[in-house]
C-alpha cells in the first residue's frame, strides 16, 4: 500500500518543505516505500512557531463551548477515516491492524473527555484572615506547546498530548517521530479538510536535530512535552533551558513483574504474554524483568515458554497475527545482541532468539524466552523495547523487592499475589509511578506518569491538563 506524497500542515495549510526536501518512509513488515513525506528544515519549524504563536491568540480567546465544538468536530473526522490512519499506522510502524485500534480510540477519547473535563475545574477561593480582601486562584492556558511523539503509538501518543493542550486553550505544533511520521501527515490532512482554526495545530517533521532543536530552544514554547526516551528526554531538557518552559515527559521504563505463588497463576501468565509480546514489545509499560518465586519458577516458565511458541508472526489486515516486526534493522540488531549478551553470561535460551527463517524481507524477530537472567546482563540493567523475556527467580520479598528498584527507572511495575498485607507492602515498597495489581487498566481518566529517570507530570486523566495550563492568585481589596 502507498499513501502516496504527504505534505506539512502549518498555519492551516498543507505545504511543502521549505527547501523541497521529501523523506521515503520504508514498512518495516517487508521494506517496502509507502510514503514520501515532505521533510521539514529550520526554516519550516520557524514558521511552526510563528504559526502556533498566532493559533494561541485565536484559541485561547475562544469559550471551551466553541473549543468543544471544534473538537468534537475533529473526532468525527477522525473516526471517519479510523481505517485509513489504521492501515497507516500498521505500514508505517509495523503494528498489528487489530493493535491499531488502540491509537484511535486514544485519541478519539483524548477529544471527547478533556473538554468535559475542563468543565469540572473550579477556581479556588483562599479565605482572607483579616477580612481586608478576597481572593481566588484562576488558571489560564500556559501558551504554545510543542509535542514530541514516539513511534510506537503514533496517535495514541498524539491523542494523549492534543487533547489536554486544546481543552485548555493551548496551541500546538506536533513533531512525530520521524520513523512514523505518516498517520500524523494525515490528521494534518483531515484538519486541513474540516477547515480546522489555522496555527492551533501544526504538525511538521524532519530531522530531529534540525527541527526539534529549533522548536525546543526557542523561546515561544511555553510547554514542552514528549514521550520517549530518558536519553532524549534530557536532551529536550537541556535544549529547552533557553527560557522557563512547563515541562511534562513520559520516558523510558525497566518494569518489573513479579509472581508469588499464592497468586492467580493463570491470570499472570496471560498478562505476562500480552504486556511482552503486544506490539512486539514495543510498549514503554512493557514487562522487562521477570521475577518468579522460586516454588513456581520452573512450572511458570515451561508454561510460558509453550503459549510463547503458539504466537502467530505476520503482515496484514487479514492475517490477524500476534505479532509483527521491530520498528527498523537498528531494533532487530539490538535484540540479537541482547541475546548474545545474555547467553555469553549464563542465561539459558528456552525459545525464539533469532530471525525467523520464513521472513526474507523485513525486521522480524522471534519471540523469545530466556532463564536465569542476572543483573550483569544487559537485558536486565537496560529497556529492552522488544519481544524478549528475561525470567529469574526469587526466594524472599525482601529480596525481590531490592531486585526490581534496582533500576533508575520507575514507570510502571506488576504484581501478582493473594496476600492483602504483601500486597500493601510492595504498593509501598515499589519505586514506580504505576504498580498494577493482579491485572492492568489503562484509561484516558487514569493519570500514566512515571518517577526518576522515567519522567516529569502526567499523560491521561484531568492531572495532564496541569501541563497546559498556568495559575494566577487575583487578590481584590475590600
Amino acid at each position: 500500500m502507498n499513501f502516496g506524497y504527504l505534505k506539512m500542515y502549518l498555519n492551516g495549510q498543507l505545504i511543502d518543505a521549505s527547501n523541497e526536501q521529501r523523506q521515503d518512509i520504508i514498512c518495516p513488515a517487508n521494506e517496502e516505500k509507502i510514503s514520501e513525506v515532505a521533510w521539514a528544515s529550520k526554516e519550516d519549524a520557524l514558521v511552526a512557531l510563528s504559526s502556533a504563536q498566532k493559533g494561541f491568540k485565536i484559541w485561547s480567546s475562544l469559550s471551551l463551548a466553541e473549543r468543544t465544538t471544534w473538537m468534537l468536530r475533529f473526532r468525527e473526522a477522525i473516526l471517519e477515516k479510523e481505517d485509513l490512519l489504521r492501515l497507516a499506522i500498521m505500514h508505517e510502524m509495523g503494528k498489528t491492524y487489530e493493535g491499531a485500534y488502540e491509537d484511535i480510540e486514544a485519541l478519539a477519547n483524548g477529544l471527547e473527555w478533556y473538554p468535559s473535563a475542563m468543565k469540572h475545574m473550579r477556581e479556588e477561593q483562599i479565605p482572607d484572615y483579616e477580612n481586608t480582601h478576597r481572593h481566588k486562584m484562576i488558571q489560564q492556558p500556559a501558551g504554545v506547546a510543542v509535542a514530541y511523539l514516539a513511534w510506537n503509538f503514533p496517535l495514541l501518543n498524539a491523542g494523549f498530548k492534543i487533547g489536554p493542550a486544546l481543552a485548555a486553550g493551548c496551541s500546538l505544533i506536533i513533531k512525530p517521530s520521524e520513523l512514523s511520521p505518516v498517520s500524523a501527515y494525515l490528521v494534518g490532512q483531515i484538519l486541513y479538510d474540516i477547515q480546522f482554526p489555522p496555527g492551533v495545530i501544526n504538525i511538521l517533521c524532519g530531522p530531529p536535530e534540525i527541527v526539534a532543536t529549533t522548536l525546543s530552544k526557542s523561546q515561544v514554547p511555553s510547554v514542552v512535552t514528549m514521550i520517549g526516551s530518558t536519553a532524549t528526554g534530557k536532551r529536550v531538557i537541556a535544549d529547552s533551558a533557553t527560557s522557563i518552559k512547563k515541562l511534562s515527559m513520559e520516558l523510558g521504563g525497566n518494569s518489573p513483574f513479579i509472581v508469588f505463588d499464592d497468586a492467580d497463576i493463570d491470570a499472570a501468565l496471560d498478562l505476562a504474554i500480552g504486556i511482552k509480546f503486544g506490539n512486539s514489545g514495543q510498549i514503554c509499560v512493557a514487562a522487562n524483568r521477570f521475577f518468579i518465586q522460586h516454588t513456581i519458577y520452573n512450572e511458570f516458565v515451561k508454561t510460558y515458554v509453550e503459549r510463547t511458541n503458539k504466537l502467530k508472526l505476520g503482515f496484514g489486515k487479514e492475517q490477524s497475527p500476534d505479532m509483527g516486526p521491530l520498528v527498523n534493522k537498528a531494533a532487530q540488531k539490538r535484540m540479537q545482541s541482547l541475546v548474545k549478551d545474555a547467553i555469553s553470561k549464563g542465561a539459558k535460551l528456552l525459545t525464539g532468539g533469532k530471525i525467523p527463517e520464513d521472513f526474507e524481507k523485513g525486521y522480524w524477530f522471534e519471540p523469545t524466552v530466556l532463564s536465569d537472567v542476572s543483573p550483569d546482563m544487559k537485558v536486565y540493567k537496560n529497556e529492552i523495547f522488544g519481544p524478549i523475556a528475561g525470567f529469574t527467580r526469587f526466594h524472599s520479598e525482601e529480596e525481590v523487592i531490592a531486585l526490581a528498584n534496582d533500576t533508575d527507572y520507575g514507570l510502571a511495575s506488576y504484581l501478582f499475589t493473594n496476600d492483602y498485607y504483601r500486597i500493601e507492602r510492595f504498593s509501598n515498597a515499589l519505586q514506580f509511578g504505576e504498580v498494577q495489581v493482579n491485572g492492568v487498566k489503562y484509561a484516558i481518566y487514569l493519570p500514566h506518569g512515571g518517577i526518576k529517570n522515567s519522567g516529569i507530570g502526567h499523560d491521561c486523566s484531568h492531572l495532564a491538563l496541569e501541563d497546559y495550563l498556568v495559575k494566577k492568585r487575583i487578590t481584590i481589596a475590600l
